[in-house]
């Protein structure tokens, strides 16, 4: 089969002129493109490594990480993109687990990286890059075999220490292929991309889908409210992926009707639930725009279903159908099946499911059993095959022996026009065992008590499901791929 190191040379060979990369006022062709990654790639081969050696990459969003992403696969090692948002322990412990060799690091990270005392074979400088790729020695290719591992991504760790997801080459390619057919994309495509590349849903579901099917991928380094429209209209992107809380922030903006966006096609999102009024606020202020919810994990790459536009307002809260040769169930605790309208854990089938967490068997084979991933979360399937995520496993709170599931409370909070935005946690209770907490964040220039909130839910939910406290915060946590760190309200 064919793998991405394929798919890129003869995109090199075939687009060559044309726009792989534009970052800012820096722009690549699939040919300098392709012929800076195998220099860089040339220069990798020259180090004292091993095949299969790994290769940390510590770096913001410039258009020298996809170069060093597919340089160190073509030279035969394993990319290990590593979350910049995280603390020096944190980072030092993923660095101790994966044994990596080799770091390609930005210069704003010199000190995160002292501080994790870890001591690398070689550190790399994200601008030695270039230099070095000029100088390297030719490159030699290298044999892959699909099932070889191409990518370690270290999931966020919302409990515990953080598990290595081990993804083949196999695997990116496939769910390049599985993304990109949904999405529609072509060539012709623009893709403005400001969510983090080293998380698995900038790097796979975006990235490498975009070079897949050879279309221009607009690197920004973070979200900017205040920039997003006038960069979406000087970019003339095509597709912007944001996770829901940068919509709200969008649309809480004044949108300037001179900003000139109808390049724009489609507005993806993922990472968190899109509540419907948000939905229905972003098709009216952009009607020509259509809206695709994406939804996976780390573990299938991640790629698992999609809810298409069409879908949008009529399947709400439902994270669509599955791809492309994947197979969703709902499984009932002893491996069969639930029927359709019934919760239980989500499992999913499919060419795109890792080959398993580094050095870590026995969640490998808690996670992974007869073909099938154990996602770890909770859903269920409609009459028409379309999947409704109603929590993380480990999220459902326990009343009293009724089960609450938050999203549940959290969409009931949405709808309300002075809340920004919302979160519900189960706390401890003497009597009941568990309660739900919403923790609300007011829009600035809107003012609503508790007693309102609380009464507005009461026309919504059942009694047993109302909030038992409301606490007013400024901004909720969330990670680097904008889920919010329930852990952390939790304590």
């Amino acid at each position: 089969m064919m793998l991405m190191k394929d798919v890129l040379k003869q995109h090199a060979e075939e687009l060559g002129d044309y726009q792989a990369i534009v970052y800012h006022d820096v722009g690549w062709t699939y040919r300098t493109f392709y012929n800076e990654v195998t220099c860089l790639a040339g220069y990798l081969q020259s180090l004292p490594l091993q095949k299969g050696d790994f290769v940390g990459l510590l770096m913001e969003n410039t258009d020298q990480f996809p170069i060093a992403y597919f340089a160190i696969q073509f030279a035969g090692y394993v990319v290990m993109p590593i979350n910049t948002k995280l603390a020096p322990p944190e980072i030092a412990y993923i660095l101790n687990h994966s044994e990596v060799k080799v770091l390609i690091m930005d210069e704003v990270f010199q000190e995160t990286y002292e501080k994790t005392e870890y001591i690398c074979q070689q550190v790399i400088m994200t601008s030695d890059l270039h230099n070095l790729a000029l100088m390297a020695p030719q490159y030699r290719d290298v044999t892959m075999n699909p099932s070889d591992v191409a990518v370690i991504l270290y999931t966020s760790g919302t409990t515990g220490h953080p598990k290595g997801v081990m993804l083949t080459h196999q695997n990116i390619y496939m769910t390049a292929e599985l993304w990109s057919e949904p999405m529609e994309l072509t060539s012709e495509d623009r893709l403005f991309i400001c969510t983090p590349l080293f998380h698995s849903a900038g790097a796979h579901v975006f990235m490498v889908p975009c070079f897949y099917v050879g279309a221009t991928l607009i690197i920004e380094k973070a979200f900017s409210p205040k920039q997003i429209m006038q960069q979406l209209s000087d970019t003339k992107a095509t597709f912007f992926f944001g996770v829901p809380a940068m919509y709200t922030l969008i649309l809480n903006h004044d949108l300037d009707e001179s900003h000139d966006v109808s390049s724009l096609r489609l507005f993806g999102y993922g990472a968190a639930p899109m509540p419907y009024e948000l939905i229905r606020r972003l098709k009216e202020a952009f009607p020509n725009v259509k809206v695709q919810n994406f939804y996976g994990q780390t573990e299938n790459s991640p790629a698992a279903t999609t809810l298409l536009d069409d879908d949008a307002l009529t399947k709400v809260g439902s994270v669509g159908r599955p791809l492309a040769h994947t197979e969703i169930r709902i499984d009932d605790g002893a491996g069969g099946a639930l029927p359709n309208g019934y919760v239980g854990e989500i499992v999913v089938k499919g060419p795109q499911l890792m080959k398993g967490y580094l050095k870590n068997p026995d969640e490998t084979m808690m996670a992974l059993r007869d073909g099938w991933l154990y996602t770890g979360d909770l859903g269920r399937l409609d009459e028409d095959g379309y999947l409704y995520i109603v929590d993380r496993k480990k999220d459902m709170i326990i009343r009293s022996g009724e089960n609450i599931y938050p999203i549940e409370i959290e969409e009931v909070l949405y709808q309300m026009p002075a809340l920004f935005e919302a979160a519900v946690v189960g706390v401890p209770h003497p009597v009941y065992g568990e309660v739900p907490k919403a923790y609300v964040r007011v829009k600035e220039g809107n003012t609503v008590s508790e007693e309102e909130i609380l009464a507005y839910c009461a026309t919504q939910l059942a009694t047993y499901k109302l909030p038992y406290e409301i606490e007013f915060i400024d901004e909720l946590p969330r990670n680097a791929s904008g889920k919010v760190l329930k852990h952390v309200l939790r304590h």
